[in-house]
């Protein structure tokens, strides 16, 4: 057996603004079926998967520009913002 390997390779930022847009679109399509299971309309579910639809695009929008932001500027700095004693 050999020691740790030491590599050289960066490995990539994962995407998470993905990750939470895929888990969202998931949401918008299980919370409906599972009202629909419960009873509730078909009007009602379809509003309610109409509005999740609205509510997972716009975080999308605001996350992007989040990061496009967050990439000019140099990423997060904490200098200067720490809570005093």
């Amino acid at each position: 057996m050999s020691g740790p390997r030491h590599t050289t390779e960066r490995r990539s930022a994962p995407d998470t603004v993905s990750d939470v847009v895929r888990w969202a679109a998931f949401s918008c399509v299980l919370v409906p079926v599972v009202l629909l299971w419960y009873g509730t309309s078909l009007a009602g579910a379809a509003g309610t998967a109409f509005g999740l639809a609205a509510v997972t695009g716009v975080c999308r929008i605001l996350l992007r520009h989040s990061e496009r932001c967050a990439t000019q500027r140099g990423g997060r700095h904490t200098k200067g913002n720490t809570p005093v004693d």
